[in-house]
């Protein structure tokens, strides 16, 4: 599997972004996927996941009622809608897919085997 991750860029406090995660090689219906995100000089951390169905997502309680996960398995997408963005958002956002054999979702990145390359989201106050 291979994951394209796009739309960061840079947003005022308040404002929204939408990040995509395009996928090739096997069908997003196959894989629960997961967004992480690191801001420089701190460690990878989870921001949300959605189900292999799409029908379960998790959240970070940093980013819960601001941020939302979605799949659109048709177009082999996922999508992190990010509303209310604050500056301690600002960080390199990347998607991730678990093995298909799981169907559930996870806030561990290690439980992930694939990953896109970043993209940048820079909140100014």
């Amino acid at each position: 599997v291979q994951l394209q991750a796009s739309g960061g860029g840079l947003v005022q406090a308040g404002g929204s972004l939408r990040l995509s995660c395009a996928a090739s090689g096997r069908t997003f219906s196959s894989h629960a996927m997961g967004w992480f995100r690191q801001a420089p000089g701190k460690e990878r951390e989870f921001a949300a996941a959605i189900s292999k169905s799409g029908g379960t997502t998790y959240y970070a309680d940093s980013v819960k009622g601001r941020f939302t996960i979605s799949k659109d398995n048709a177009k082999n997408t996922v999508y992190l809608q990010m509303n209310g963005l604050k500056p301690e958002d600002t960080a390199a956002y990347y998607c991730a897919a678990r093995n298909a054999y799981y169907s559930g979702s996870s806030s561990l990145d290690y439980q992930y085997d694939y990953w896109g390359q970043g993209t940048q989201v820079t909140v100014s106050s």
